[in-house]
């Protein structure tokens, strides 16, 4: 069954049940960025495989609206499937739900799945439609009456995320939580963000590809703590771990009829922005709700010293892997043939035979020439290039490790490059150094700080369509909240202990992609009668290729910064390689 056969029949659906349009996210039960194969709706109905988008279905029409990182991607994706593409960062362009109250008649009624919709996007579409009194129904799973042979909710095997790793104990989590809940007069709070789940119960899994976090809910009450999972995914030593610290362990769908046995004396807190419409549904009307932040997500992101030691080690190992492989890559090509999958494959290997490496932090990308334009490529049989002694070759990758997680780019020169492509690479490294650099008063938000990164590449006109950082987690998601930097108004303060990526690009369709990214942890620097200043502290140790750099463009301060940096690299990470792996290096880190 192609695209527009699925579209048809979903249809029908619609008709049967009287309704005029039908919506379906990417998310999952959890509201997660990166969701299992069983959540894969939006995929399965679009053909679209990128991780962010919505795709709305009326009777005569349909569309994708997502975001620039995917615009090049989407258009090949859904050419000929009928459904259009809608860019949403384009002036102009409505969101979804703005453009079904421009579209349907008064009194149309949309669907969709509850429990893939968050509180907060069904009140948005509510208030964008009710001046035309178009209703919602939030009970019709119509991808699951569809799709034959839909995968099943995943059931892997939980294990304890050990204290030497996770530097606190997740009785102390739950007391810290405890504490703010007190804050907010309430004896509830529930929980149903997985990567705040396993944060907090020091758990993890292999439910997510790539994110080891495990499918499940919980509700923290006064003394207790109750962890709703399917009971299989548990061994028996986990259980009594967690029992001992007073968390009882429930069905997965108990959580509903739990929360409809509330009473009205009880207080319950959630995130609206997380929490799905179906959970807050079955909350007892009566029990009174306090709509705040998920606690978990600012302590999550502070990391303690314990993560950051143990992170410092983690980017240590992986720059090792990365060196070896830049370097196997650089000698490989041209010498044999050399495909992105074949590269990709290579670079996790190496990853690998370090200590500690569970697998990769998110789909690689490995993009070659113009593929490097799409700013999420992922290479198939079908669509993969051979590599050649010419050109640019991103390679955006992570890793988990049991210490950390990673996520790098370096833009490899293969070969001859024209002077566009090599002003670009140094304009993304001008940005990528600014920020890396800059020295800030505490109360900044990443929103100040991305024009650094952009400022050079502006001078010519030139912009990337996505943010420039995000925060990393331990072992964990390699997206993670609620720190950015982006020029999206984000009001959350950079704290000592966060972790963000600083990644700025090019990216010119049909032509290639340029990206340079390093972690980076926030640090306090010096305090002045004007207040406590802060900084960054890199903590990726990876050379930039010197090859595609135009030294005239770079000022002596931003030679300085990469001189110093690339000393850093050599000296932190030649203890981890052999005699001609260490030679090599040298020779990539010298001084300009």
């Amino acid at each position: 069954m192609n695209i527009k056969d699925r579209v048809e029949q979903l249809r029908q659906l619609m008709r049967a049940n009287l309704m005029e349009a039908y919506i379906i996210p990417s998310y999952d039960a959890h509201q997660s960025e990166y969701v299992a194969e069983h959540w894969k709706g939006r995929e399965w109905i679009s053909g679209f495989t990128g991780s962010a988008g919505t795709v709305v279905i009326t009777l005569e029409d349909a569309g994708l609206w997502t975001d620039g990182r995917y615009y090049i991607q989407a258009e090949e994706q859904l050419a000929g499937s009928g459904i259009r593409l809608f860019r949403m960062a384009d002036p102009g362009v409505p969101f979804y739900s703005e453009w079904l109250a421009d579209v349907l008649k008064e009194g149309s009624v949309v669907g969709f799945d509850g429990n893939v919709f968050s509180i907060q996007m069904v009140r948005r579409m509510e208030k964008d439609l009710q001046a035309k009194s178009i209703t919602l129904n939030v009970n019709q799973d119509f991808i699951g009456a569809l799709w034959e042979n839909r995968p099943e909710i995943p059931k892997g095997t939980v294990f304890t995320h050990d204290v030497r790793y996770a530097g606190k104990s997740r009785t102390d989590k739950l007391n810290e939580v405890r504490t703010e809940m007190n804050k907010l007069g309430a004896n509830y709070y529930c929980l149903t963000s997985l990567d705040d789940i396993a944060w907090l119960l020091n758990i993890r899994g292999a439910d997510v590809p790539n994110n080891p976090v495990v499918i499940s809910n919980v509700i923290v009450a006064e003394h207790t703590s109750y962890l709703f999972i399917d009971s299989g995914k548990v061994p028996p030593v986990v259980r009594l771990e967690l029992e001992a610290e007073g968390i009882a362990l429930l069905g997965y769908d108990e959580i509903h009829s739990f929360l409809g046995n509330l009473s009205s004396g009880d207080t319950i807190i959630f995130d609206t922005n997380k929490t799905n419409s179906r959970v807050y549904n079955a909350i007892n009307s009566n029990t009174k709700k306090v709509e705040n932040p998920d606690i978990t997500t600012h302590l999550k992101a502070v990391k303690n010293e314990v993560e950051i030691k143990n992170m410092k080690w983690c980017e240590l190992k992986d720059g090792a892997a990365m060196v070896k492989f830049i370097k196997w890559l650089k000698t490989a090509v041209g010498q044999e043939e050399i495909t992105e999958i074949a590269a990709e494959e290579k670079l996790e290997d190496f990853r690998r035979a370090q200590e500690g490496c569970v697998g990769t932090s998110f789909d690689t990308i490995a993009g070659y020439g113009e593929h490097a334009a799409l700013m999420h490529y992922k290479a198939t049989a079908e669509t993969q290039y051979t590599l050649k002694n010419e050109g640019l070759f991103l390679v955006d990758s992570g890793g988990q490790y049991y210490d950390g997680t990673t996520d790098i780019t370096r833009t490899i020169v293969l070969g001859q490059l024209t002077d566009e492509q090599k002003r670009d690479f140094t304009l993304v490294l001008k940005g990528f150094i600014a920020l890396s650099s800059v020295k800030f008063l505490y109360g900044a938000t990443g929103s100040n700080l991305d024009v650094l990164a952009r400022q050079p590449i502006w001078q010519y006109g030139i912009d990337y369509k996505c943010g420039t950082g995000h925060g990393v987690g331990f072992f964990l998601n390699v997206h993670e909240g609620p720190q950015s930097i982006s020029p999206r108004n984000n009001t959350v303060i950079l704290e000592k202990g966060m972790i963000l990526t600083n990644e700025p690009g090019i990216y010119l369709e049909g032509k290639y992609g340029i990206r340079t990214e390093n972690m980076m942890l926030v640090i306090e620097d010096e305090k002045t009668e004007f207040g406590q200043f802060m900084r960054f502290e890199t903590i990726t140790y990876c050379p930039i290729d010197l090859a595609g750099i135009k030294i005239e463009l770079l000022t002596e301060s931003e030679k300085q910064w990469l001189n110093h940096y690339h000393q850093e690299v050599y000296t932190k990470l030649a203890p981890y390689l052999n005699e001609e792996e260490s030679a090599w290096l040298k020779e990539e880190t010298r001084e300009i």
